[in-house]
């Protein structure tokens, strides 16, 4: 059984629970998996505690956390960093930028130009970062957490394909229950307070913990039936009549992480065509494109 991912989903959601206010058990879960991913995508309307969120995500992962916030004029400098000269040693030494934290926040992504944009691809996917000539590695722990509002476009940059597929998860947060908005008031309103709790009620976890985890997700056992069972998912999603994009063998590979991390939230030894299901929404919303045609809702059901 997984009963370190259990426990992880449990102490995790504990912490959270400080400061936020969890509507529902499947933002827990999306938390436990954010934890378990390198890039994290989530989308929702202003408001709904998102950076919040991950700001208390990442106080309970530990590590050194650091905040972008996109705006039109952020340059690639910015975030990866600059060499500059140091007077007491007669060179040019390099200062590292926030991207060098353990876990970065890129706040209202869409907002950065392309440029910068393109800057976070190599460090999202390998790990990494290119300034003049030299390379430069990120720590092993590298969490890249990114927040976007569906709804605003003005004066926003689109994500490319190329960019929106490095994110190994999407989730999307939405408005919270009655009940749980109710609560939210409750324990907030009474406060004059610009910002709601405080983080440092969070404990960091273990990082032992974590360590352990990630090691019994990788021994939750996927039978070679799952792996065709991925495969004919992504095979159909590339030939779908509605699709102009489907899922890459990067996304393919993402979804077969998701269900491991799935199937070991749920307590099972091996992963299920079901826990491939679930995982799919987080997986794979992101990176299927409609066809116009399909967008503008003029082709028929198929």
């Amino acid at each position: 059984m997984s009963a370190t991912l259990r426990q992880l989903e449990s102490l995790l959601a504990h912490e959270l629970g400080r400061v936020i206010v969890v509507p529902m058990r499947r933002y827990e879960r999306s938390s436990s998996r954010s934890s378990h991913a390198v890039t994290c995508w989530w989308q929702g309307v202003p408001g709904l505690g998102k950076t919040l969120l991950a700001k208390a995500l990442a106080r309970a992962l530990g590590g050194e956390f650091k905040r972008i916030q996109g705006t039109s004029d952020l340059m690639p400098s910015d975030i990866i960093g600059i060499h500059v000269f140091d007077e007491s040693r007669r060179d040019f030494v390099f200062r590292p930028g926030p991207l060098f934290a353990d876990v970065v926040l890129v706040d209202e992504i869409n907002r950065a130009g392309p440029k910068t944009q393109s800057a976070l691809l190599e460090a999202m996917e390998e790990r990494q970062v290119s300034v003049e000539r030299s390379v430069f590695a990120l720590p092993n722990d590298f969490l890249v957490l990114a927040t976007q509002n569906p709804l605003e476009f003005e004066g926003t940059y689109p994500l490319p394909e190329s960019q929106l597929d490095r994110f190994m998860l999407r989730i999307d947060v939405t408005y919270p229950s009655r009940a749980a908005e109710t609560e939210v008031l409750a324990r907030y309103g009474g406060s004059l307070s610009a910002v709601p709790g405080t983080l440092n009620d969070i404990e960091v976890l273990d990082r032992s913990l974590l360590e352990s985890a990630r090691v019994e997700a990788e021994r939750i056992h996927v039978a070679d039936s799952l792996l065709a069972y991925v495969l004919d998912i992504a095979a159909a999603s590339r030939g779908h009549p509605r699709l102009s994009l489907g899922l890459s063998t990067r996304g393919a590979l993402a979804l077969i992480k998701a269900a491991r991390i799935t199937a070991g939230l749920r307590g099972g030894d091996f992963v299920t065509p079901d826990d491939v299901k679930e995982a799919a929404t987080w997986v794979m919303a992101h990176r299927l494109v409609l066809t116009p045609e399909a967008a503008s809702g003029r082709l028929d059901r198929c």
